[in-house]
């Protein structure tokens, strides 16, 4: 993400979501998608998926006479960038943000939510091994 935290509209938000379900499309048929749903012309889509390219979310190429575009990143390294954006604005770079974060938010967490996050960090661990 270019810029350090993001603010993401509706549309530029849904748009995401359709990257993280179906993968790479055109405007034509983001907008195909999104009109049975909530209307709104292809050049709305074209603006919002241009503006999401341009925020560094999205990627794009030219294929004959339109862009393909596809998410830029996972939704899940997506929302890691999020929370240290949002958590270099509250912290000393002596504090350790992160660990605060989901500290606090580990307490709302039920015993299998814990269960699951300690198996992810285990496979990250996992992974910074192999490398």
């Amino acid at each position: 993400m270019r810029g350090g935290c993001v603010n993401l509209g509706e549309l530029e938000k849904a748009a995401l979501q359709y990257f993280w379900r179906y993968g790479a499309a055109d405007a034509k048929q983001v907008h195909a998608h999104f009109a049975a749903i909530r209307g709104g012309s292809l050049n709305t889509i074209q603006s919002t998926l241009d503006r999401l390219f341009k925020k560094g979310l999205l990627k794009r190429e030219k294929q004959r006479y339109a862009y393909v575009y596809r998410a830029a990143m996972s939704k899940e390294a997506f929302v890691g960038q999020l929370i240290t954006d949002v958590t270099k604005d509250f912290f000393e770079p002596s504090e350790n943000a992160l660990a605060a974060a989901f500290s606090s938010m580990s307490s709302t967490l039920s015993d299998d939510e814990l269960a699951e996050l300690e198996a992810l960090i285990e496979q990250q661990r996992s992974v910074g091994r192999e490398e």
